[in-house]
């Protein structure tokens, strides 16, 4: 099995990929948040931190660019090229109203005719001019309905992907109920290209209950399970259970590392706090300190709530 670790805005940044790499090792793919082009061409300071190879040395990195214009999603990705990166992904699966509202994300799956064409454009110019840029798509299984993806998945078809992950959910979902297991089963059966599987994956059990039932997907993409349980990865190999140890050692690098980038303490507790939201999940009736984390407006008040959740609580992990 292959393992992918699914972006996260505003956590899951060169700082938290370093730092979860050295600790718990076993990531195939990381992606990296979306890459929305601009007008001017130009990437943002946080895109170019995000992408810049000295940040994510040692790291199999994915830019993720999310547009409906074929020729930003070209400028961009020569762009890309040009750092070195030789795999692109679409991101069709974002359900932020934000980015639906302008038809981007699962809101492209609302046109599936213009976005038919939007792909006979990028795959065209990826001929013409990166001929050695593989190109993969994430996808929602459709903006309303999930009546919708037999549309999707015949248009995807159509095109030589790296691999399709599909996030069995539609956009009106955002991330509520359970994913429709029966439309990923028709994009194992039916999709030509690879196939990778992302959805409330939080636990060692829910892997084995998804490879028994579809023991030909060999991918699986994880965010919020690695998120609220970075041990997760090892446990999945079939290593080792980690430690509070290796957690303190993970949060330490975090810590450190934004410690160093940040301007002053409030940014990086808002960053820590972020953090805090799902990793506080494993630990047991720790109420106490996480709201003592919550509510720290200085560092050293955070220290000392993160000292005593480590010394005094356990943690508790799903099976």
């Amino acid at each position: 099995m292959k393992y992918y670790f699914a972006p996260m805005e505003g956590i899951t940044g060169p700082i938290h990929r370093k730092a979860f790499d050295a600790c718990f090792p076993g990531v195939d793919k990381y992606f990296t948040a979306f890459i929305a082009p601009n007008q001017k061409g130009k990437f943002s300071a946080r895109e170019k931190k995000d992408i810049d190879p000295e940040n994510n040395r040692g790291i199999f990195l994915i830019p993720q660019i999310m547009t409906n214009d074929a020729g930003d999603f070209t400028v961009t990705a020569l762009q890309l090229e040009s750092l070195g990166y030789k795999e692109v992904n679409l991101n069709l699966g974002c359900p932020s109203r934000t980015v639906v509202s302008k038809y981007r994300g699962s809101g492209f799956l609302a046109i599936p005719d213009k976005l038919e064409r939007f792909l006979d454009d990028v795959f065209t110019d990826r001929d013409k001019k990166m001929p050695d840029m593989r190109i993969s798509i994430k996808t929602r299984i459709g903006k309303d309905d999930a009546g919708e993806f037999e549309r999707l998945l015949e248009i995807y078809n159509r095109y030589p992907l790296e691999e399709l992950i599909v996030h069995p959910r539609t956009q009106q979902d955002f991330y509520q109920g359970r994913p429709d297991m029966k439309a990923f089963g028709y994009a194992a059966e039916k999709g030509k290209s690879p196939v990778c599987y992302n959805g409330d994956i939080l636990t060692v059990g829910d892997l084995n209950r998804f490879t028994s039932a579809y023991p030909q997907i060999d991918k699986v993409m994880i965010g919020r399970g690695f998120l609220r349980d970075p041990g997760l990865i090892l446990r999945l190999q079939n290593k080792e259970a980690p430690g509070k140890e290796l957690l303190l050692k993970f949060h330490d690098k975090v810590y450190e590392g934004y410690k160093e980038e940040m301007p002053g303490p409030k940014p990086v507790l808002f960053k820590m706090k972020e953090l805090w939201a799902y990793m506080g999940q494993i630990f047991a009736d720790a109420k106490k300190p996480l709201k003592r984390i919550r509510k720290a407006e200085k560092l050293e008040a955070y220290e000392a709530a993160v000292k005593e959740l480590f010394e005094e609580y356990e943690m508790t992990v799903e099976a």
